[in-house]
């Protein structure tokens, strides 16, 4: 019975192979006229050329998303015809761009972390609103993800400080996670207006395609690692960055003509502390690029590969997406992690050292 079973799952996988490879664009590669070659056109299979728009998209109905609507139509009429061909309220729509006035605008990527946050949520709330002495399915895979996140907190700074981080540290995690991951279920390309026969306006796009959540994440974490510093050190915080010890030491050194000693405590206040005040903003833009480069990345890849060779050969990115998702949800969350720890401990260390 069960190799009946397997050799019934192994022919649907291959007839589903060749049904991919030959109804994809590879295969309408081969059967494309020679005139359409010459011309560049690109073969299309079952599935029309992927269009990954990166700026958000309106969906809430209103006067935003109608202007929205115009303004690709418009955008449409004038690559396919060229400027001449518009009249002038298409014009205008263009000119004008494609978010029209300064209200709230709910785009499609908002919309993708708000059924996120909805869902994360929602299990856990489920989860231990239902709590026995003898866990279920989803109680004990709540629990089994606290008790993780708990551990990783704990490897870092130690169970004395890891309940004031882990809220913050589990709550990056989980967020990046599961907005990965909910952006490869097969309705999120499916939903969406047609705008000249095709699907343009997507419903629904993964929160991390979208430059500004990276960001927002980027800015809870800077924000939180510099108020743990305040919190644990006070004001004595910024003598990493203002390292007016070093400077005392310098002066005093050049008027005792100590010339080295000067050199290494003016360097010290002029550049090393500096450089670490810039340090901190630069993680901004390394946390926000990393997660937005990597996420974008993966939808052009299941995009590409479903276009390509659609079934079975977007299996294989599926699930490298999946890891992908997990990894950078780990970094994030693992980075913030590590600055908070040298944040709440960087005075420590500078006592140590002018001790020696």
């Amino acid at each position: 019975m069960s190799r009946g079973v397997l050799l019934f799952g192994l022919l649907v996988f291959v007839a589903l192979a060749v049904a991919g490879l030959i109804t994809g664009a590879i295969g309408a590669g081969f059967a494309q006229d020679a005139a359409s070659k010459a011309a560049g056109e690109t073969a299309e299979g079952i599935l029309p050329k992927p269009a990954v728009h990166l700026p958000p998209q309106v969906v809430a109905p209103g006067g935003a998303y109608d202007h929205y609507v115009e303004f690709l139509h418009a955008e449409h009429k004038e690559i396919k015809y060229g400027e001449g061909k518009l009249d002038e309220h298409e014009h205008e729509v263009l000119e004008e761009g494609p978010y029209k006035g300064t209200n709230f605008i709910v785009t499609n990527t908002l919309l993708s972390s708000w059924i996120a946050s909805i869902v994360l949520v929602g299990i856990f709330v489920i989860g231990a609103r239902r709590a026995q002495m003898v866990p279920g399915r989803l109680q004990n895979f709540c629990e089994i993800a606290i008790e993780a996140l708990l551990r990783f907190v704990e490897g870092t700074v130690g169970p004395g400080r890891s309940r004031l981080l882990f809220p913050v540290i589990a709550t990056i995690f989980l967020f990046v996670v599961i907005n990965a991951w909910i952006g490869l279920l097969p309705i999120y390309p499916a939903l969406g207006t047609l705008v000249d026969g095709r699907i343009e306006v997507h419903l629904l796009r993964p929160a991390g395609t979208d430059i500004n959540m990276p960001l927002a994440l980027a800015l809870v974490s800077f924000v939180f690692v510099e108020y743990l510093g305040l919190r644990m050190l006070g004001f004595s915080y910024f003598g990493k960055f203002v390292r007016v010890g070093s400077l005392k030491r310098g002066l005093s050194a050049l008027f005792r003509f100590k010339i080295l000693d000067a050199f290494q405590g003016l360097l010290d206040f002029f550049f090393v502390g500096p450089l670490e005040a810039f340090s901190e903003f630069v993680r901004l833009v390394s946390f926000t690029f990393r997660l937005f480069g990597n996420m974008t990345a993966g939808e052009i890849l299941v995009l590409i590969s479903a276009f390509l060779v659609p079934f079975i050969a977007t299996v294989g990115v599926y699930g490298l997406e999946l890891l992908v998702g997990f990894i950078q949800g780990l970094i994030f969350a693992g980075l913030t992690l590590v600055f908070a720890a040298i944040a709440m401990t960087a005075h420590e260390h500078e006592e140590h050292e002018e001790h020696h």
